[in-house]
């Protein structure tokens, strides 16, 4: 953690059809200076859809022998990394050798349509890749739920992905970038 990072507490309470996975999580999250609050509930929101009991988040940016979060098993395998923003090619190529199943959630419109050009034909090849693209409209919105202690409500339903606090909610929609549909 980050000396200067400031702490986030978060009740997250997810029902999750697609995945048949319904359970309350309370995590806390260490925003480091650098880290917009966008960034910050994105990772959030990639905690919510690939919830585990093992899941948990990495040391944060700089760390780069750490993603956002991972899970490990018993052994220390690496099962899952997720990587959030616009990660180098080169190291998604490293950690698809290493990690059973690797995901990008990408947001921040016209910047990751350019950096997935620029990416895509160089990763072709990585079969346990996942790269999903958040629409800058729900990731600017997911923002303004930014709280330093959020109770939080995430559903899940055919792919549509429903993020609220009480007061006010996101509704998103999630566009897998890769693999791509043949």
């Amino acid at each position: 953690m980050a000396p200067n990072a400031t702490i986030f507490k978060a009740t997250l309470h997810i029902a999750d059809m697609d995945r048949h996975y319904y359970e309350d999580h309370t995590v806390t999250l260490a925003r480091h200076p650098s880290e917009t609050d966008e960034r910050m509930m994105v990772r959030l929101l990639a905690f919510a859809l690939h919830a585990h009991e093992a899941l948990a988040f990495g040391r944060g940016i700089g760390a780069e022998d750490e993603p956002a979060l991972w899970q490990k098993d018993l052994t220390g395998a690496i099962d899952l990394w997720i990587e959030v923003g616009e990660p180098d090619e080169k190291l998604i190529r490293q950690v698809c050798g290493r990690a059973k199943q690797v995901v990008v959630y990408s947001y921040g419109g016209r910047g990751t349509d350019r950096w997935w050009e620029k990416t895509r034909p160089l990763l072709v090849r990585c079969q346990n890749l996942t790269v999903i693209n958040i629409p800058q409209d729900g990731s600017r919105a997911l923002a303004q739920l930014a709280q330093r202690s959020m109770d939080l409500h995430c559903s899940v339903q055919d792919g549509q992905i429903l993020m609220g606090d009480g007061t006010n909610a996101v509704q998103i929609e999630l566009a897998t970038m890769h693999p791509t549909a043949t």
